[in-house]
């Protein structure tokens, strides 16, 4: 019986996938329109370094804003 996976199990590894969705996807399209690789926003989903993200965006000079003031 450890072997098998059921219902319950199921259940939680899609609501752990889907909270983890709606956590990094908007974080990712942050990262993006910010200038920023979109791989930083995956740090959404690790306890400390979510907070450290949202200093990082919020402090650091964003390329995307130098770029249009550029132009």
């Amino acid at each position: 019986m450890l072997g098998s996976i059921g219902w319950p199990e199921l259940i939680i590894v899609g609501m752990i996938a889907a909270w983890a969705l709606t956590v990094v996807w908007p974080a990712i399209r942050i990262c993006r329109r910010a200038g920023f690789s979109p791989w930083i926003g995956t740090l959404a989903i690790v306890p400390v370094a979510n907070v450290v993200l949202l200093w990082f965006v919020a402090m650091a000079p964003w390329p995307a804003l130098n770029s249009d003031a550029r132009v």
